[in-house]
């Protein structure tokens, strides 16, 4: 079992929801943080809160600069956790052009951005953990999820990747797959949301996951369960289903 007691964390997306209550967990288990995402003071704010030794480190991931400035600011770390994300609920027949840009690029080229520079460092040194979160609705196409179900497809793909050409390597890469849960993200969204979580919740979710050898974690099971049979499903079926 993987311990964190004594490891350097870096949570990229770490200022609220799941990356908050992430870092709790995490650096209540011992592990020094370094925290980023794009607001300074509400990261001061959370590195105020945990128990354990903190760095703040602000980044954009939709900017390459600012991510090669934060990655030689957190310098060698044990691992690395890329939760950082936007959301705007969108069906194709209501297409925002700039938000659904913006999803593409913060979720799926900012995770690429990152990626980036951390993963050969690790690759040279042949160490180090890589958690990478994807989502229940990467699976397959959405309604209504124009940008944000193709940015966690290649999200999701971008690591089954990684793994495949990683592991049998000391670079442990680790997909993580959350369904709804209770963030001012999910609160833009006016339809019914089964088994949402509140971010304790998924965050301990994700850290008993972090803690396995296992690859890939979708959650809660038996509503992934929906999300992955339907990738068997014929068209018309899923169709009918889910439109």
């Amino acid at each position: 079992m993987r311990t964190f007691k004594g490891k350097t964390y870096w949570l990229v997306g770490a200022s609220e929801g799941l990356g908050a209550a992430l870092a709790r967990k995490l650096s209540d288990a011992g592990a020094h943080l370094i925290l980023s995402a794009r607001s300074e003071e509400t990261l001061n704010t959370l590195a105020e809160t945990l128990n354990g030794e903190s760095s703040v480190v602000p980044v954009d991931v939709s900017d390459p600069a600012s991510v090669a400035r934060a990655a030689d600011a957190a310098g060698e770390v044990d691992g690395i956790v890329f939760l950082a994300g936007v959301y705007w609920p969108m069906p194709a027949t209501q297409w925002d052009a700039e938000k659904a840009t913006a999803m593409a690029d913060v979720n799926f080229t900012g995770l690429v951005r990152v990626m980036g520079i951390v993963v050969p460092r690790m690759v040279a040194r042949d160490a180090g953990h890589i958690v990478i979160t994807g989502s229940l609705s990467g699976f397959r196409g959405l309604p209504g999820a124009i940008g944000y179900a193709a940015s966690k497809a290649g999200t999701m793909a971008l690591a089954e990747s990684m793994y495949a050409d990683l592991k049998t390597t000391g670079v442990a890469v680790q997909l993580a797959n959350p369904g709804f849960i209770k963030t001012r993200l999910t609160e833009k969204n006016s339809f019914n949301m089964p088994f949402i979580m509140e971010p304790e919740e998924a965050a301990e979710e994700m850290l008993a996951h972090m803690r396995t050898d296992r690859f890939k974690k979708s959650f809660p099971r038996v509503f992934s369960w929906v999300f992955r049979l339907s990738q068997f499903m014929p068209d018309w079926m899923y169709y009918r289903l889910f439109a």
